[in-house]
C-alpha cells in the first residue's frame, strides 16, 4: 500500500516538470529558446528547479543605439536554479549564462521571478522578470560589461500553451571605433508563444 502511494506522489510531482520553448517575435527581430527540466532526467533532482537550455537572438539594428546595421547575432546557453515560495504563487531562481556574438562573450549571472496573478483561476496569467549582469570581469574578447534584463507577461490559453508579452533590453560595452563604448544592443517589445511539456 505505502509503495503504491510513493508511485502515485512521484508521477503527480512528476507532472509538474516542464520543458519548455519558446518563440517571440517583432517586426524587425527573432528570438527562440528552450529549457529543459533536468528532474525528467535525472531522479535525484527534484522535477522543476534545475534547467539548462539555449537561446538564439537575431536582432535587428533599428532596435539599437547606436543604430547597427550589421548586427551579429546573439547565442546563449543558460542554466537556472529556482524554487516555488510556499503557496504564494511566486517563484525566484538563480541563474548563469555564456553568452557570444561575433566580438563579445560574456558569462553574466542573475536573478528571475515569476508570480502567478491570484484572480487568475479561470485563465492562468502570469508576470515575471529576468536580470542578468556581467562585469568586466566575467567578459572576454573586446568585452567590458553586459547587462540584461526583461518582463513578461503570460496568458495560458490552453493548457501548456502560452501567449507571452514582453519588453527587453540588452546593453552591452565593448572595443569598437575608437576604445571602449557602450552599446544597447536591443531595447525592443515582442510577443510570441511558449510551449511547455
Amino acid at each position: 500500500m505505502l509503495k503504491k502511494i510513493a508511485i502515485l506522489v512521484a508521477g503527480a510531482v512528476s507532472a509538474f516538470a516542464m520543458h519548455s520553448a519558446d518563440i517571440n517575435i517583432n517586426e524587425k527581430d527573432l528570438e527562440v529558446g528552450a529549457r529543459f527540466d533536468i528532474g525528467q532526467f535525472n531522479h535525484t533532482v527534484e522535477p522543476n528547479t534545475v534547467f539548462i537550455g539555449g537561446r538564439f537572438l537575431k536582432a535587428d539594428g533599428d532596435y539599437s543605439d547606436p543604430k547597427k546595421y550589421d548586427l551579429e547575432e546573439l547565442y546563449e546557453a543558460n542554466f537556472l536554479m529556482q524554487r516555488a515560495i510556499g503557496r504564494t504563487g511566486f517563484t525566484f531562481g538563480l541563474g548563469v549564462k555564456l553568452t557570444h556574438s561575433e566580438d563579445f562573450t560574456s558569462i553574466p549571472l542573475g536573478i528571475e521571478a515569476k508570480y502567478r496573478l491570484p484572480f487568475s483561476s479561470l485563465i492562468p496569467l502570469y508576470v515575471g522578470g529576468v536580470f542578468y549582469y556581467a562585469p568586466e570581469a566575467l567578459t572576454f574578447e573586446d568585452a567590458h560589461s553586459y547587462k540584461e534584463y526583461r518582463i513578461t507577461f503570460d496568458i495560458e490559453i490552453i493548457k501548456n500553451a502560452n501567449i507571452t508579452m514582453g519588453y527587453r533590453k540588452i546593453d552591452t560595452d565593448y572595443e569598437f571605433g575608437r576604445g571602449k563604448r557602450s552599446f544597447e544592443y536591443n531595447s525592443a517589445p515582442y510577443i510570441g508563444f511558449k510551449f511547455l511539456f
